[in-house]
């Protein structure tokens, strides 16, 4: 039988590291501190919101762009924690923040455009940017600081260069860019021509009391930023996959080109639900202290078994370093092993990396759990260092 030709990139690649580490948790019966979900449900009110539209509302096709009442409660969200005056026409909805990057991919990169990533980088964003015909060009960012590296980032610059692709804050690291770096940053997409696309999921789950500061905000980058959210890191409600992009209008409606032929539509009752959750700040701010409790119990009981924690103020997760917490193993060995020997999944943070050689000394652990699941990994880890 003659091999039906398939895509390389695809027909290589192999499964994300996320959905291979929680099927070893599931195959163990581990505790997944792995891939980043909360083990409860998102708040009772944004659920019975979506119950209420089901029942009420609308559940046919929805307009391509969103429900206006969710494209006018992004706006106003941001308007009114960020500080950015946005019009509905601003807002694209989107199935997932994943959703919005490759639309955003899709309608800035054409072949061989160079587009700069910087590292560790969530997975998706370079087989998005190979799939629309670009080259990923990778920047690392070095443990334990991740200070942003605005130098090595002007010196991979060259004529083909169209877009940079910006995490803030970071995932898998937790840390979050400083005024000044944002500035640079703009001033470098403003000098090279470059459109942002800035991933900004994590904007609400900060632990440090600054409220998020956007790339869009800076000078000079209003017209050239596309700002990526998402409801299920807002509320926790990562299986609803609604998420949106917020640019320029005419940047917008170009990407809302590319999103009509990705997913076109996300279901209308969740969209009327998260409507409803952004206009709740008491809402979103008490999901937002229910993970700063559960982080909390985290690093309490880390820093009690010996754990070195590397720096980090926002996300779901929190970074420890191999060495100095005493294992020998490299990451993917120490992730594959306990997952198998101790009960607990986590990430490798090399599996995130491309470019430089990547630290091999650090893994992610999720901490949206209950806190006595976190502190029942912890020890598991702990005991079986002890035992190693």
């Amino acid at each position: 039988m003659t091999t039906p030709c398939l895509n390389p990139l695809y027909a290589q690649m192999p499964t994300t590291i996320f959905e291979a580490m929680s099927g070893l948790a599931r195959q163990h019966g581990a505790i997944n501190l792995g891939q980043g979900f909360p083990d409860g449900p998102p708040p009772p009110a944004l659920a019975q919101a979506a119950a209420r539209a089901m029942a009420e509302r609308s559940q046919q096709y929805p307009p391509m762009a969103g429900v206006p009442e969710l494209r006018d409660g992004v706006a106003a969200f941001y308007g009114r924690r960020q500080g950015l005056a946005l019009s509905r026409e601003h807002v694209i909805v989107t199935s997932g923040a994943t959703e919005a990057v490759a639309a955003a991919i899709l309608a800035t990169v054409q072949p061989g455009d160079e587009v700069l990533v910087l590292a560790p980088a969530y997975d998706a964003y370079a087989p998005l940017v190979r799939r629309a015909g670009g080259v990923p060009v990778f920047v690392a960012l070095r443990p334990p600081a991740w200070a942003m590296p605005i130098d090595a980032l002007h010196a991979a610059i060259t004529p083909r260069t169209r877009a940079l692709i910006l995490n803030d804050p970071l995932n898998p690291t937790g840390t979050v860019t400083t005024a000044a770096e944002r500035a640079a940053l703009a001033a470098l997409c403003v000098k090279a021509n470059l459109v942002a696309i800035c991933d900004e999921v994590w904007e609400v789950v900060r632990f440090d009391s600054q409220p998020h500061a956007s790339l869009m905000a800076e000078p000079g980058m209003a017209a050239r930023t596309i700002k990526i959210g998402s409801a299920g890191k807002i509320f926790g409600a990562t299986g609803w996959k609604v998420g949106w992009l917020v640019a320029d209008p005419a940047l917008a409606a170009v990407v809302a080109r590319a999103h009509q032929f990705l997913t076109f539509t996300t279901p209308p009752m969740l969209q009327w639900a998260v409507a409803e959750g952004l206009a709740d700040d008491a809402l979103i701010d008490s999901q937002v202290a229910d993970w700063a409790a559960s982080r909390a119990a985290l690093l309490r009981a880390l820093a009690a078994h010996g754990f070195a924690v590397l720096p980090g103020t926002a996300t779901w997760f929190s970074c420890i370093d191999l060495a100095q917490s005493g294992f020998t193993l490299d990451d993917t060995t120490f992730a594959t092993r306990a997952v198998a020997e101790a009960g607990v999944a986590t990430i490798p943070l090399s599996a995130l990396w491309e470019g430089s050689p990547a630290p091999r000394h650090i893994v992610r652990l999720c901490h949206c759990k209950p806190a006595a699941m976190v502190e029942e990994a912890v020890a598991r880890l702990a005991a079986w260092r002890d035992g190693l």
